[in-house]
């Protein structure tokens, strides 16, 4: 059975989004039709041509288009991608997110898979906290929560169970051989299970 997988994600400087592209190809190897978009950015135009990297990056993935809420109503596996501020989910993220309430209310976020990746400028910069406050969304919204666990040994070097992960140094490491495997079996391991539960609902 075929599902189909979200990437949804925000990246200043492009390092989130390397790891969106990751996590997307991954999904797509695991069966999945996929959808790659990105939040809008609510940064003004002058702080985003301040910053060289910034203005680049916007630059660059001008053609990818912007996440709707029919990326989540159309999407079994939604997979979610962001850079952390101050232990937490990126604001342009949260506010997609916030946007979400007459789908919720209809129960259209429900008994679907979600799954996250993040990155931070410093090593222990608020990781794992990140991704714990973005499966807080999920808990309300009746979804199902993936993640790499320790499920492949590639994962005790990562050293992170809650999801794909990657320390930047202040933008300057791009995502490693090792963020890119743990992003791409959270990817993988989102779609797997969303093909299940979807197999098992369809013969119940």
């Amino acid at each position: 059975m075929k599902v189909n997988a979200s990437v949804i994600y925000y990246s200043a400087t492009g390092i989130t989004y390397q790891m969106a592209l990751a996590a997307a190809d991954a999904a797509e190897k695991a069966g999945a039709e996929v959808r790659l978009r990105k939040v809008r950015e609510l940064a003004p135009d002058e702080a985003v041509s301040s910053n060289e990297g910034w203005a680049a990056h916007r630059l660059a993935t001008q053609e990818v288009p912007e996440a709707t809420p029919d990326d989540l109503d159309w999407a079994q596996a939604v997979i979610f991608g962001t850079p952390t501020r101050y232990g937490n989910v990126a604001a342009q993220l949260k506010q997609f997110i916030d946007t979400t309430g007459p789908l919720w209310a209809q129960g259209k976020l429900a008994n679907k898979v979600y799954a996250g990746f993040c990155s931070t400028a410093t090593a222990h910069g608020g990781q794992e906290s990140t991704l714990l406050a973005l499966f807080n969304t999920v808990y309300h919204w009746g979804g199902i929560v993936v993640t790499p666990g320790y499920t492949e040994p590639g994962q005790f070097v990562s050293g992170n169970p809650y999801g794909g992960s990657h320390t930047s140094n202040n933008g300057e490491l791009p995502p490693d051989q090792v963020a890119l495997t743990a992003t791409a079996l959270t990817a993988t391991r989102a779609v797997t299970l969303a093909k299940a539960l979807a197999t098992g609902m369809t013969q119940s």
